[in-house]
């Protein structure tokens, strides 16, 4: 599967950004869908995870502030981040796992084997 993540941008402090990833092939709904981010000088990390069926998990960092969803008739993933602060500024990647556990999730980058370029979010204080 090819990923293609945009809606990146420069935004102020309290504001709000929608990214979107969009994936070629047609068993999308098959994988466990996350979003990662990786700030300059930090290793790449968790952000959130939408499991085949939907269900949702979130970084304690964005939990109630960020929400993931799917469209699988449209192949995208999105993630809205609303009330973003400085310390979100990150190039945002979104990623597709294969292999998704049955219960739980993936929040490790190593499960996911496909990766979307990223985009960078730069938020302004």
């Amino acid at each position: 599967v090819q990923l293609q993540a945009s809606g990146g941008g420069l935004v102020q402090v309290w504001g709000s950004l929608r990214l979107s990833c969009a994936a070629s092939g047609r068993t999308f709904s098959d994988y466990g869908m996350g979003w990662f981010r990786q700030a300059p000088g930090k290793e790449r990390e968790f952000v959130a995870a939408n499991s085949r069926n939907g269900n949702t998990n979130y970084a304690d960092s964005v939990k109630g502030r960020f929400t993931i969803s799917r469209d699988n008739a449209k192949n995208t993933v999105f993630l809205q981040a609303n009330f973003l602060r400085p310390e979100d500024t990150a190039v945002y990647y979104c990623a597709a796992d294969s292999r998704p556990p049955v219960v739980g999730f993936h929040t490790t980058p190593r499960s996911y084997e496909y990766w979307g370029q990223g985009t960078l979010v730069t938020v302004s204080s």
